[in-house]
């Protein structure tokens, strides 16, 4: 039949490299694509980044937004990597894939200084965000936050159940 709990961490270390990437790609897509386009409405994306670029380093930016979103990537790879190598339990791997997710509201805010303050810079609209996407993350940060003490709880109690089964089993 197989080792069902080793297929259980495997999945959710699999599903929390999964979700991680996800949240790293509409981090990057927000902050390159989406929330230019939607700070200078009516000019196209080439045209935004031509103008960025007289004055700044618009590939900066781009490398600067690329390693945040490669940096949580890499988190979710170490801690699936590091939660089966050691055998840790599923809740443990979810616990710190939650992490990742949870700490990738400060990626958010800082990938969104990049090309945001240099698009501010070069045009007339303000550094903020301009799109829900970055909500969208911000939202998905505090749901990890939020997550990770009622995984905690629920494994807690989980495991006080099934001592107690097994004290009035053997008693």
């Amino acid at each position: 039949m197989g080792n069902t709990r080793g297929s259980v961490r495997i999945v959710v270390a699999v599903v929390g490299v999964v979700v991680v990437a996800a949240y790293a790609a509409l981090l990057a897509v927000n902050a390159l694509v989406l929330d230019p386009l939607a700070a200078v409405p009516g000019r196209s994306l080439a045209q935004i980044y031509a103008r960025v670029d007289v004055s700044n380093d618009v590939t900066q930016d781009v490398v600067g937004v690329i390693v945040v979103a490669g940096i949580g990537i890499g988190l979710a790879v170490t801690a699936a990597a590091v939660g089966l190598a050691s055998r840790l339990p599923a809740t443990v791997i979810a616990v710190l894939h939650l992490g990742v997710l949870a700490a990738g509201g400060l990626a958010t805010f800082q990938s969104g200084f990049f090309l945001g303050m240099d698009v501010a810079d070069s045009w007339p609209t303000d550094g903020a965000a301009h799109t829900i996407w970055a909500g969208v993350l911000y939202l998905t940060s505090i749901a990890a936050l939020v997550a990770i003490p009622g995984v905690l709880f629920a494994t807690m109690i989980r495991t006080r159940n099934t001592q107690r089964r097994q004290q009035l089993a053997a008693g």
